[in-house]
């Protein structure tokens, strides 16, 4: 099995140790969403950041920790305030064939653990950063963002909802029903989100939320809308990438209500709209949903306890993507450089894709078994090779294409080969959109090229004409 580092607490698991109340074990996710009609006592927040000191806290770290970080923002909440994103790496902000991952907490308002460890998460990596080999391959390996706080308007107001009162984790385009797929409609930090996995790829995520104490994996929903186990096609990676997190933990994986301490999302109750299945269907990006808490507001000074028990969980699921996996990148055997293209494993149906500048790729898989890996890329030969996963290491496997010729014996090109910077992997794209347009640039570009043609075979032949003699009279 893949290594996992636990905590001290772990030893101490069967010694029935714990929070005040006994039951930190994992119960059923709360039925009754926005519609609860009581609030939280006007003092549960005390001993928990305010907005305000959450964002001076995260621009302290910054300043801290900035050979390490960044800090960025990908929008605003309804009531304008900025969704900070801390970087971490060993070259925060550059490009590198490294995987990333994100963790986003407080999605729900009434659930603030989250933004709570994820800063004492940043802090604890920027302290044992060249002291602790865990943290030094995150940070030297992985490109770990997180934004501490998507809902910072719910937090104000206590409550699940955000500023408009919309469950933002109900707000993502669904698969299944087609309700919401009006962007313009979305709520802000909605499409903060979405527009950031539009700029940023991601390989992985997890959502930290409260109410109960379980792993998360898609499909979150299902077709019929009943609850039942309603698997994708990566369930055994998934199940996977869950148990490394309940493992990890100090009590998760002896629940008493989910085997393992996971669930598929859609067997608990069918969630749609949801950021989890957004995320792997739109983002290309294996995202959980961590249930962190049993409590959703628990006394802020349980918070160190609950800090401890999801440590190791938290660092071992970042790390988990360099530890496992397929790793490499795509290259072109004439000019031997990178090539934007698909990763496809044989017998699952799921499509990653290189980044469009390194051409890398990151695709997680479940270790101990063998794979056929194949690279696509418009325009170039196919390739695919057999793999073997080993359990406590990944697998780096680059893939160098040939063109394609034709029978005339002209390269057929991608559009990727055209020397511009372009994210389109699919000619059928291309073509499919204002046909007619393309159809009359190629004829007039074609037309340009004759002319040109003729007058440099013109220039030529002036050249090589023998040189007038001068004549000099007398």
């Amino acid at each position: 099995m893949l290594h996992i580092q636990v905590n001290k607490f772990t030893l101490l698991r069967k010694k029935n140790l714990g929070f005040e109340n006994e039951s930190y074990a994992g119960s059923g996710r709360h039925l009754i969403e926005e519609n609860q009609s009581h609030h939280p006592r006007t003092d549960i927040a005390r001993g928990y950041m305010t907005n305000s000191e959450l964002e001076r806290a995260v621009k302290e770290f910054g300043r801290r920790c900035s050979h390490i970080s960044r800090i960025y923002s990908i929008g605003e909440s309804v009531r304008g305030f900025p969704l900070w994103v801390i970087e971490i790496s060993d070259k925060p902000g550059q490009e590198e064939p490294e995987p990333a991952f994100k963790f986003i907490g407080n999605v729900h308002g009434d659930e603030p653990v989250g933004r709570e460890l994820l800063l004492l998460l940043a802090n604890w990596i920027c302290d044992n950063y060249k002291r602790d080999p865990l943290v030094d391959l995150i940070v030297d390996k992985v490109h770990l963002h997180i934004l501490p706080s998507m809902n910072p308007d719910g937090f104000s107001f206590r409550r699940r909802g955000n500023a408009n009162k919309v469950d933002l984790n109900r707000d993502f385009p669904d698969q299944f029903f087609p309700w919401n797929n009006n962007e313009d409609a979305r709520q802000p930090e909605t499409k903060a989100i979405m527009s950031w996995l539009r700029e940023m790829r991601f390989t992985a995520s997890a959502s930290l939320h409260g109410g109960a104490l379980v792993a998360n994996y898609p499909w979150d929903a299902s077709l019929d809308k009943r609850k039942n186990y309603y698997a994708c096609p990566d369930d055994g990676t998934f199940r996977f990438l869950a148990s490394i997190y309940s493992k990890s933990h100090y009590n998760m994986s002896l629940s008493k209500e989910f085997e393992g301490g996971i669930t598929n999302g859609a067997a608990w109750y069918p969630v749609y709209g949801g950021m989890q299945d957004w995320n792997y269907i739109y983002g290309g990006c294996f995202e959980l949903t961590l249930e962190i808490s049993d409590n959703k507001w628990p006394n802020a000074k349980e918070l160190p306890t609950i800090w401890e028990y999801n440590k190791m969980s938290m660092l071992n699921l970042v790390a988990s993507l360099v530890k496992t996996g397929v790793h490499g990148r795509v290259f072109s055997s004439d000019s031997g450089r990178p090539l934007p293209g698909l990763i496809t494993i044989k017998g699952i149906n799921y499509t990653v894709k290189t980044s469009g500048t390194l051409a890398d790729y990151h695709r997680l898989l479940v270790p101990g078994e063998r794979y056929e890996v194949m690279a696509t890329v418009p325009g170039y030969k196919s390739k695919a090779t057999h793999i073997w996963l080993e359990k406590e290491e990944a697998t780096n496997v680059d893939f160098i294409l040939d063109p394609e010729v034709s029978s005339d014996g002209t390269l057929l090109r991608s559009i990727c080969d055209c020397g511009r910077k372009s994210r389109l992997l699919s000619i059928g794209y291309f073509w499919g959109t204002h046909f007619e347009v393309y159809l009359v640039l190629i004829v007039v570009l074609a037309f340009l090229c004759f002319l040109l043609t003729r007058r440099i075979k013109s220039n030529l032949l002036k050249q090589r004409s023998p040189p007038k003699r001068s004549v000099l009279t007398v």
